[in-house]
């Protein structure tokens, strides 16, 4: 597979990026939109601001399998299920590192989520990292879950006595990053605090934003067409680096935590080969789970609860399921938040339409022909389009576009081909904290709605925002307190944890004992 590295070339692109054309030999044969402008290419019509949700509508105009040229860059996109299922054969396909998170790197180097496959420290990290997402682990996070929910809710509950509403992007990002920087760091930003984000928060958007940004000017030109925003960049790197200097830091100092994820990375070595992780991947390792470790979360949990005020009915579904499961146990349990089974339904229909990482991309390991129509040599790769797989009308039906928890209950998953739903990516390089993500958000979404009726603002309409990373823009709700509703309170020891997917990287409302298979393998 094509090996690349961290360095730019000449160009202003990743070295080792392959344009389209390079490998894919008969790509004439893929359609692109109609009207192609020189130098600039596919262009008319679309936004620098939304080039993912641009892909979503040219998909539904050309197909499971098309193409786009931007400044010189061509890129094919798969969204068919068929095509899908191929890519994530792994004994063919790996994980791609596309050029949006190849401009992370920067900043996350060979973190987990921006490592390329041929570099030691993603699988010396992912087995350093993944018994911090075993069983037992999970259940210890899971009372540190319950005390930033508590925060939350206080909240929320002076924002309701003020008469104001609450802003759901805003305080779901504020919700995740404690909860992942408590859990994982042993660190408390303060977020709820404060009346504006955390410069933490505040850098971490403008690396994402930036990140973006590169995939829509010319690279040759990026160093001046974005200097001002270069300096920003370098600004904000700079503080994510500081900050999390001072917390391994302070780690140190105090001689080790409780055995959280910051421990694992600076005490624990490979069982075989004796090997640490370096500080300078610490450190990166430390950002990508800061960052990836909220930043999708509260989006998914933004989503929800916009379905949730927009769907009252099934809002009123969820309040019973909460009241009969957890009765009036001021404080549920792990083993309890895995028996919300309708409340998982929702979040997964919510990643179904809105699948905060939008796209992921994938690698040919060999030559290789995709679906057995679309020739591919070793290297070449496609972006596999998340948000329009998730909507293929061959597997959801002709009404895919509506919200409809019930697609997930467990008949309906088992009766749907696999890797069909993939929020969380697929293979050896999905996402290793799958299983933590789906327990705070099903323990969150419950929390809320056993305290709180959401009442949408009159005349919203859901507009969403890109910065790699999808979140409803401008969501603002207002709350009444149930009456007779209870909320977190001190946290009981033990529980289980949230259902399990049927299949690997599929949402379901089964649950079980067996270990996530994306847990074995992911990132």
């Amino acid at each position: 597979m094509a090996r690349t590295t961290n360095e730019t070339a000449r160009d202003g692109l990743p070295k080792g990026f392959r344009s389209a054309e390079l490998g894919w030999p008969e790509l004439r044969r893929i359609p692109r939109p109609p009207y192609r402008v020189p130098l600039l290419g596919d262009v008319i019509g679309a936004s620098r601001h939304t080039p993912m949700q641009d892909s979503l509508r040219y998909a539904r105009q050309l197909g499971p399998i098309f193409r786009r040229r931007a400044f010189g860059k061509e890129f094919v996109f798969v969204w068919g299920a068929a095509l899908a299922a191929d890519l994530a054969d792994e004994t063919r396909f790996a994980k791609h590192v596309g050029l949006g998170v190849a401009n992370l790197r920067p900043v996350a180097g060979d973190g987990l989520f921006t490592a390329y496959n041929h570099e030691p420290n993603w699988q010396l990290a992912h087995e350093v990292l993944a018994p911090g997402f075993s069983r037992e682990a999970m259940a210890g996070y899971h009372v540190m879950m319950l005390d930033v929910a508590a925060r939350l809710t206080d909240h929320w509950d002076r924002a309701r006595a003020a008469g104001r509403a609450v802003d759901v992007p805003g305080d779901m990002t504020k919700l995740t990053l404690e909860t992942i920087a408590r859990t994982g760091f042993g660190h408390d930003f303060g977020s709820f605090e404060r009346s504006r984000p955390h410069p933490f928060v505040s850098a971490m958007v403008g690396t994402l934003t930036y990140a973006q940004r590169l995939n829509t000017v010319p690279a040759p030109l990026a160093p001046w067409l974005l200097r001002d925003a270069s300096r920003r960049n370098a600004a904000d790197i700079a503080h994510l680096n500081r900050t999390v200097d001072d917390l391994v830091r302070e780690r140190r100092a105090a001689a080790g935590g409780e055995g959280d994820l910051l421990d694992r990375m600076l005490e624990t070595t490979h069982p075989v080969t004796g090997e640490r992780l370096s500080p300078e991947n610490v450190r990166r390792q430390v950002i990508t789970f800061l960052v990836a470790g909220h930043e999708t979360t509260s989006g998914a949990l933004s989503f929800a609860l916009h379905y949730l005020a927009q769907h009252p009915e099934v809002a009123a579904r969820v309040r019973d399921e909460v009241d009969r499961v957890w009765d009036d146990t001021e404080a549920p349990g792990y083993e309890q938040v895995a028996r919300l089974r309708y409340t998982r339904r929702v979040l997964d229909e919510s990643l179904r339409l809105w699948p905060t990482a939008p796209a992921f991309a994938r690698e040919a390991r060999e030559d290789t022909v995709l679906g057995g129509a679309y020739p591919m040599r070793r290297g070449a790769w496609a972006l596999v389009l998340t948000g329009m797989l998730h909507r293929d009308p061959d597997v959801w039906g002709p009404d895919a576009e509506r919200f409809d928890p019930d697609r997930f209950d467990a008949k309906a998953v088992r009766s749907r081909a696999p890797h069909t739903f993939k929020p969380f990516g697929t293979g050896a390089r999905a996402c290793i904290g799958r299983q933590f993500a789906l327990h705070e958000a099903t323990l969150v979404l419950g929390l809320l709605l056993r305290r709180y009726e959401l009442r949408p603002e009159p005349g919203y309409r859901l507009r969403v925002t890109e910065r790699l990373t999808l979140m409803p823009e401008g969501l603002r709700l207002r709350l009444e307190r149930r009456t007779g509703s209870g909320g977190p309170g001190p946290a009981p020891e033990g529980g289980a944890r949230t259902g399990d997917a049927e299949e690997e990287g599929d949402g379901g409302d089964a649950v079980s004992a067996a270990p996530c298979p994306v847990h074995r393998t992911g990132d």
